[in-house]
């Protein structure tokens, strides 16, 4: 970085998140939405979480992982959701540079965590439809801890080189940012406005790029090869058990990272105006809103255990 842009970075000292720019009375009524949405994926989380503490039948690694994921989804709209709560509410809508660089920091590395429990998820149904016979001795508990401490330690280590870049860029004067949250494209954009930033954007770029396509590949792989497999599975309750189980897991799998490869795959390109903050939008508070439903309507072992867990017979 030149002397010169040495000397004008973080001359910004705090951002301003557009949000959703509309009339108050409107701005109400989002709050309104949201609001519910965000106590809504909370409450609907933590059911998934008790249920698979409480219940011993769900003491096996396929539910342990999926009482870790609606953990994670618990943290991940806890670092977008309640900011942005505020800010329908407030006149200035700012935001700190110290706490926009933190909620990126968090908001990504939640993310890059999401991206491999997917992946860890998808491998956990191939092991068990493709090699049932091998699973209990490779998905002991043992092993299903150490893969939960991997994607959550790797998951805060991933994003870490791109952040510290994002925190070394000039930001000379442009503040204002065009979504709800402190994204990484509109914080390149800015900050582009102030000096060419090639070599930024591409290791920002390549490294979502990689994780985004590795991960989602990996997990299209291996449930193509569980959907070969329960094709061939003689009865038809357990085909439709397995088929059941497989499903859900893939519609979380195309939410998730079909609103995430348009957002990502290239940071700071100049999206269509606004767009970028819909897609966000989409997979940052909607898609863990509805991953509860995905995971609970239609496995019978965990609908009887929210049951238990919510007072029910």
């Amino acid at each position: 970085m030149t002397s010169e842009a040495r000397n004008i970075s973080h001359v910004v000292s705090e951002f301003i998140l557009l949000g959703f720019p509309c009339r108050w009375e409107i701005q109400i009524f989002l709050f309104s939405i949201f609001f519910m949405t965000y106590i809504l994926t909370l409450l609907g989380n933590m059911a998934i979480v008790c249920a698979v503490r409480w219940d011993r039948r769900l003491h096996t690694p396929m539910y342990i992982l999926l009482a870790n994921f609606s953990f994670l989804e618990i943290c991940y709209v806890n670092s977008d959701v309640p900011n942005m709560l505020a800010n329908f509410l407030s006149q200035t809508k700012t935001i700190s540079f110290t706490r926009c660089l933190l909620q990126l920091y968090f908001f990504f590395s939640l993310g890059t965590t999401e991206c491999l429990f997917l992946s860890i998820m998808a491998y956990d149904r191939f092991l068990a439809i493709c090699c049932p016979l091998h699973y209990p001795v490779v998905m002991t508990a043992k092993f299903c801890s150490t893969l939960v401490i991997f994607c959550w330690v790797y998951g805060f280590l991933w994003f870490l080189i791109p952040v510290i870049l994002v925190t070394q860029l000039p930001f000379c004067g442009p503040n204002v940012i065009d979504d709800f949250l402190c994204d990484l494209g509109p914080l390149l954009a800015l900050a582009s406005a102030c000096i060419p930033i090639p070599g930024t954007v591409l290791i920002c770029g390549t490294m979502s790029s990689l994780l985004i396509f590795a991960t989602f590949f990996y997990i299209i792989g291996s449930y193509t090869l569980v959907l070969r497999a329960v094709m061939q599975v003689p009865s038809v309750a357990g085909r439709k058990k397995a088929f059941s189980t497989c499903t859900s897991h893939l519609a979380v799998v195309f939410l998730f990272y079909g609103s995430v490869m348009i957002t990502y795959v290239k940071p700071g390109s100049g999206q269509v105006e606004g767009m970028q903050k819909f897609t966000t939008l989409f997979y940052s508070v909607l898609t863990p809103f509805f991953n509860p439903m995905i995971y609970s309507l239609r496995n019978k072992e965990m609908k009887d255990a929210l049951k238990k867990v919510l007072g029910g017979s």
